[in-house]
């Protein structure tokens, strides 16, 4: 299996290298035999007997980065003299920043921005609480709150490990919907606490994106605080794959030229994510769905569910199959992966039905790699950005809050999540599709629109937007 390399292991070495002819060739050579990506060399310093070169390399992972050290270091003459891993360089000082959207240069500018001025407008919001989405940052403004409880793949790592992650949500929020979005990292993974805590920060804020929050406790936890609140409230890891996941399935279908309504789906995972992923399929049109999780196929009368649980297998697996992961994908049209690496084999996709459709989306290492099936699944995607058809939830939240921000609605209702799977999918359009392409780019600026525009349009459908879709111009905060 060919090595894939990727940007997230990329490395910066700075070496010291003898001033003469074909030193530098050596070093290539050594970087090339251990299997790593030679990226740009930049020149730092020159004296009489030697250079000083920035050296980066593109690497498969941490022992692999470590390897093309050894590498470098073990030739003669040679000197490494610093490591730096580019993705760390990244995050250093954290990525995002609060910045004024007005200048403050003159004492005019400071008593209009804060004192005494600022008293006015307050009045205003006390007289008119409608008007805090016209006078303040709220209606341009989400929160993203987690409890550092079920974080990407690597599970209860805790809030302040949490923190990179939601800032670069937040990142995510700005870049790409121009939406304003703020870290909250709680210290708690009481149900109780966390509902407590964000209702008392929900007035400044006009939606609420909740983030890694592990289950069963995050259905409670936004079933409540949509009971409690009149902002959206989203729980990104439940519905931003689930949305993503039904556009890339309506479009993976298309090339396998198969009907939703008649094709098996076994979700691997049936945690939050795999919760959400099975619901919008269902609500999509598969009728033939199976839940596997740790303890293997979940089935009616299994014992040791829970509630969340029973109620899964209530409305699911109609057949009533029991086994495990290898036995729920004999004769499968699709299997979707949302829980570990290595819970799907070659062996596995082999005994599916004709033309089968791979989603492993575990991050940061998937179910089973494209490379282990290649020439087996007919439409293969993870939810890394490292390979083809990235099923990623960038392509879901920044447009359902930007359109559901726009017309400043209550909730978010199930008609405005399947609008947002059917304008992402209806981006590419049916003459563009490949097994390569059933998903656009994270970058393609018309994603967000699109979304938007859908979402909007089912608020107002549905009857949770407080206003109209307002002019283009004033879109945007």
């Amino acid at each position: 299996m060919a090595t894939h390399h990727s940007a997230s292991y990329s490395l910066t070495i700075r070496a010291l290298i003898p001033h003469e002819p074909g030193q530098f060739a050596r070093v290539a050579a050594a970087i090339g035999e251990a299997d790593a990506i030679l990226g740009a060399i930049d020149l730092v310093r020159v004296d009489q007997s030697s250079v000083v070169r920035d050296i980066s390399v593109l690497c498969a992972n941490e022992e692999h980065g470590a390897r093309v050290v050894d590498a470098i270091s073990a030739i003669e003459g040679i000197r490494v003299v610093s490591v730096s891993d580019r993705t760390f360089l990244m995050h250093k000082g954290g990525k995002i920043e609060m910045t004024p959207k007005v200048p403050i240069r003159t004492r005019d500018d400071l008593s209009m921005a804060y004192t005494p001025g600022v008293a006015r407008v307050s009045s205003a919001i006390a007289n008119d609480p409608d008007s805090v989405w016209n006078l303040t940052g709220k209606g341009n403004t989400i929160a993203v709150v987690t409890d550092g409880s079920a974080v990407l793949g690597l599970g209860n790592i805790g809030p302040g490990a949490a923190m990179p992650v939601m800032e670069g949500k937040a990142m995510l929020f700005k870049e790409f919907a121009g939406v304003d979005a703020w870290p909250i990292c709680l210290d708690s993974q009481d149900p109780e606490e966390i509902i407590r805590a964000v209702e008392l920060i929900s007035p400044g804020f006009g939606g609420i994106n909740l983030e890694d929050i592990s289950a069963p406790r995050c259905f409670e936890i936004e079933r409540r605080l949509e009971e409690k609140l009149d902002i959206p409230v989203f729980h990104d890891d439940q519905h931003g794959t689930a949305i993503t996941v039904l556009a890339a399935l309506r479009n993976a279908l298309r090339v396998v030229r198969k009907d939703i309504a008649e094709i098996s789906v076994v979700v691997i995972g049936t945690g939050a994510a795999g919760t959400a992923v099975s619901d919008m399929l269902q609500a999509g049109g598969v009728g033939q769905l199976i839940g596997v999780d740790v303890d293997g196929i979940v089935h009616r009368g299994r014992p040791g569910m829970d509630a969340a649980l029973q109620a899964f297998a209530e409305r699911t697996n109609p057949k009533g199959i029991t086994g495990g992961a290898a036995e729920a994908l004999v004769g499968a049209d699709v299997v979707i992966g949302v829980s570990r690496p290595g819970v799907i084999s070659t062996e596995m996709v082999r005994s599916m039905a004709a033309n089968p459709i791979v989603f492993a989306m575990a991050n940061p290492n998937p179910e089973i790699l494209p490379e282990q099936v290649e020439g087996i699944a007919a439409v293969m995607a993870t939810g890394r950005s490292d390979y083809p058809n990235q099923i990623n939830n960038v392509l879901a939240f920044p447009g359902i809050f930007r359109g559901a921000l726009d017309v400043r609605a209550r909730s978010i209702t199930p008609g405005m999540k399947l609008a947002a799977a059917s304008a992402i999918a209806d981006t590419i359009g049916i003459d563009e599709l490949t097994p390569e392409y059933i998903v656009p780019s994270v970058f393609n600026r018309k994603v967000v629109e699109t979304v938007a525009e859908a979402v909007a349009a089912a608020a107002i459908a549905d009857g949770v937007a407080r206003r109209g879709v307002p002019e283009p111009e004033k879109t945007r905060n």
